[in-house]
């Protein structure tokens, strides 16, 4: 018996986040790769080992999956390891949170010099989202899915103290989801 989940989730290894939980997903339904800031790293076709890409091929090439959600948090620690510097002289956390590097000089500038930890923090949550959802589209065989209309991306953010869903709008926008009516169907037919 094998699996056929219809999305693949790439959320961050935080222990208060659980995709299947906040999706409410049963087993097979979603295929979840978790890691440090919920990343999609670069399109580096080196032959190195490179973990969250092989899983994005295979959810994609194998398991022909319908949508591709990354999934960030509120209170990230990986996220304000990127924006505070605290990852610095580490073995392998600061070489991986090496590609939040754009989006954290565009947080900084958008906020400015004296916007808070906790401002800059919550604004690199979403642009981290908004960048890995970008670097998607660098993996060829990403791209040609989405053209051919076989795949759909996703951005999410999720509140672990509030429990609240925010849903990346068209436009970018980051939007809480709301569990009545229209909005509920809504979020039944993506992820």
């Amino acid at each position: 018996m094998g699996q056929s989940p219809k999305a693949l989730v790439i959320g961050c290894a935080d222990s208060r986040v659980d995709p299947a939980a906040i999706f409410n997903a049963g087993p097979g339904e979603l295929f979840i790769v978790r890691n440090v800031a919920n990343l999609v790293p670069p399109y580096e076709p080196d032959g190195a080992h490179h973990g969250v890409s092989a899983a994005l091929e295979f959810a994609v090439k194998s398991l022909d999956v319908d949508h591709i959600v990354v999934l960030g948090h509120r209170l990230c620690s990986g996220v304000k390891a990127a924006a505070t510097g605290s990852a610095c002289g580490t073995q392998f956390i600061e070489r991986w949170l090496d590609p939040l590097q754009p989006a954290c000089a565009e947080a900084r500038h958008a906020l400015g010099e004296t916007a808070s930890e906790q401002d800059l923090c919550d604004d690199l949550e979403l642009r981290s989202v908004r960048h890995s959802l970008a670097r998607l589209t660098g993996f060829p065989f990403v791209a040609d899915a989405v053209a051919d209309g076989r795949l759909c991306l996703h951005g999410a953010r999720f509140g672990i103290a509030d429990g609240v869903l925010e849903w990346m709008d068209d436009d970018g926008v980051f939007r809480p989801v709301s569990y009545d009516g229209a909005d509920m169907s809504r979020a039944k037919e993506t992820p």
